[in-house]
């Protein structure tokens, strides 16, 4: 599932409809808001967490492998530099209450279900999500630019769930370096999974993960593709071909 979102507002109408709202001229909006961001950049550069205000804070931030020695900390450890959004109490509470809808489509786009939320309005705790899993350069920014690197190699890194369902009578392997990964196992984000599927006769298999379909190419009857696996609990499913529903058997 992913939101539903309208095109995305530019800048002028953003800059536009908060001059009519302080009731100042575009000119001088336009120039608070080029230099709120340039104060922005300046200071999350230097590692600070900076106001947002009305919305939370932002800070730069990195995600890095672990490793038990010190002697094996290198650059290559991060993986991926990240920007960090906290947003204030009262922007989660307006996210908590907001209705959600969710469509169902068939493959034809046809609508076949609308459910509208029940559900408990819990909203992601940013400075919580994945804390071992990270080498946070917003606050640790002098001591990143100091070469500190050995506290940041001792992080742990987090792993995420990856369930597989297959569906038909053909027969399917997922692998990850070479080795089987079985439904529940537990895999890093980024790591790049590899499906191969042979398909029942006459059949063109299909897979997906968490809703968005793999690209496979064919050699010899052989289906094969790759995903990278997401930074969250993720759900694979592949459809073999025609027939009953298997449980999957990562030595099929």
């Amino acid at each position: 599932m992913q939101p539903d979102l309208y095109i995305a507002l530019n800048q002028a109408k953003v800059i536009k409809e908060a001059a009519l709202r302080s009731g100042v001229s575009q000119g001088v909006m336009k120039a608070c808001w080029d230099a709120a961001g340039e104060v922005i950049k300046a200071w999350a550069t230097e590692g600070h967490s900076v106001a947002l205000p009305g919305l939370g804070s932002m800070r730069f931030g990195l995600r890095a492998k672990s490793v038990a020695k010190v002697e094996d900390v290198k650059t290559s450890l991060i993986s991926t530099r990240r920007i960090i959004f906290t947003p204030t109490q009262d922007l989660k509470d307006e996210l908590a209450n907001t209705s959600i809808q969710i469509t169902c489509y068939d493959r034809n786009g046809d609508v076949v279900k609308r459910v509208t939320s029940a559900d408990a309005g819990t909203v992601e705790d940013n400075e919580n999500e994945n804390t071992n899993s990270e080498s946070e350069q917003g606050e640790q920014g002098s001591q990143s630019e100091q070469g500190n690197q050995g506290q940041q190699g001792q992080q742990t890194a987090s792993t995420y769930a990856l369930t597989i369902s297959r569906t038909g009578v053909g027969s399917a392997t997922v692998t990850k370096d070479g080795n089987a990964v079985t439904s529940g196992a537990s895999l890093n984000e980024d790591d790049e999974v590899e499906i191969s599927i042979t398909p029942a006769e006459g059949q063109v298999p299909t897979a997906t993960v968490n809703g968005s379909e793999i690209e496979l190419t064919e050699d010899n009857g052989v289906y094969s593709g790759s995903f990278a696996m997401p930074g969250q609990a993720s759900t694979l499913i592949i459809n073999t071909g025609e027939g009953e529903d298997d449980d999957y058997d990562p030595n099929a």
